[in-house]
């Protein structure tokens, strides 16, 4: 019979605790170093554990990793899904996300851990954020007329995991998350520092230009 919430036994606490713990470590590791400098080892020696005591919460790096990118397209996916049905609700909340917590956005956004391949799982979340932006776009009125490019997205579907947006639509909603994905990678990685550039009103240009 399953238990229902709140009826955890002490061992299952316990394992949730340490889990939480190694995850807000990696953290901490992946800010001073970077993903590929990850090391379950060095975390283990962190908490005053052995490497073969920390393997039984986390049989290995790539699942420590996948389990970091699954909370953070959840965490993306649940800002995505708060926002507003339009494409400005969706723009703001994908920047405060972002600024929030850089690192995190890196790990998802950012250059791939080298050896790394995400399960099915995380590519299903990854898909449901890319469909919320498909249904925005597809139920926004537009009489541009179709592009070369057009052509090439009605042949080429697969990012868009089959989502029936016609292609305009579809190179409207590309567009976004290339542009505005560029902005946030360069403000974040500190490339406008010294440049008088404003990052935010940057944001905002690039968002008006899209909607124009």
């Amino acid at each position: 019979m399953a238990r229902t919430a709140g009826t955890e036994t002490p061992r299952e606490r316990y394992r949730a605790q340490v889990r939480a713990e190694v995850k807000e470590r990696a953290w901490g590791q992946i800010a001073a170093a970077g993903a590929s400098a990850l090391s379950l080892n060095a975390i283990a020696k962190q908490m005053g554990m052995s490497g073969p005591a920390l393997y039984r919460y986390f049989g290995s790096r790539d699942e420590l990793i996948t389990e970091l990118i699954r909370d953070a397209y959840r965490s993306l996916a649940d800002a995505v899904r708060a926002a507003d049905g339009d494409v400005a609700s969706l723009a703001y909340a994908l920047r405060a996300w972002a600024l929030a917590d850089p690192h995190r956005y890196f790990l998802v956004y950012g250059t791939p851990v080298p050896g790394y391949h995400a399960p099915d799982d995380i590519t299903a979340i990854a898909s449901e954020i890319m469909a919320r932006l498909l249904d925005t776009f597809a139920a926004v009125p537009g009489g541009d007329a179709e592009t070369p490019f057009d052509a090439h997205l009605a042949e080429h579907r697969e990012w868009a995991d089959g989502h029936p947006a016609p292609p305009p639509a579809l190179r409207r909603a590309l567009a976004f998350w290339t542009r505005l994905h560029g902005a946030l990678s360069l403000e974040l990685a500190g490339h406008f520092a010294g440049m008088g550039i404003d990052p935010a009103l940057l944001f905002a240009a690039e968002l008006e230009s899209l909607g124009d």
